[in-house]
């Protein structure tokens, strides 16, 4: 399965959870939803996924998590905030990078809309 294939699962699942909760619950409600329903979907998921940091052939544990990874090549960073900032974008972006996947989701829960708390973010070219 395609990155941009799963994004449109994730896309679908994502707005029939904010369809059914609205905003206003904490970020983890969100991301347990998440996981419950695209384990549903038949993918495969991890919850808050340990990413290492490897630097000069030194791997670190330095406490990183994605929140959810799916399918090995695809991550989601939940977030329920009032608004979001380049801080988050370049959190998801990093994770990409440290985890050598092409394609993520940084999903604001929190907005009146689905569609525009959804963040589509790139790592390189997308085949």
């Amino acid at each position: 399965m395609s990155e941009n294939e799963i994004a449109k699962i994730v896309f679908e699942l994502g707005l029939k959870i904010h369809k059914t909760l609205g905003p206003g619950l904490l970020e983890n409600a969100y991301e347990e939803c998440l996981f419950y329903e695209i384990l549903k979907a038949g993918l495969l998921v991890e919850r808050q996924k340990s990413l290492p940091l490897i630097y000069e052939q030194v791997k670190l544990e330095v406490g990183y998590r994605v929140d959810l990874m799916i399918e090995n090549k695809f991550i989601i960073e939940v977030k329920a905030v009032e608004s979001l900032h380049d801080v988050h974008l370049a959190q998801l972006l990093t994770y990409l990078k440290l985890s050598n996947c092409k394609l993520g989701y940084l999903i604001n829960f929190n907005t009146f809309l689905f569609k525009n708390g959804v963040k589509r973010v790139i790592n390189g070219t997308l085949e």
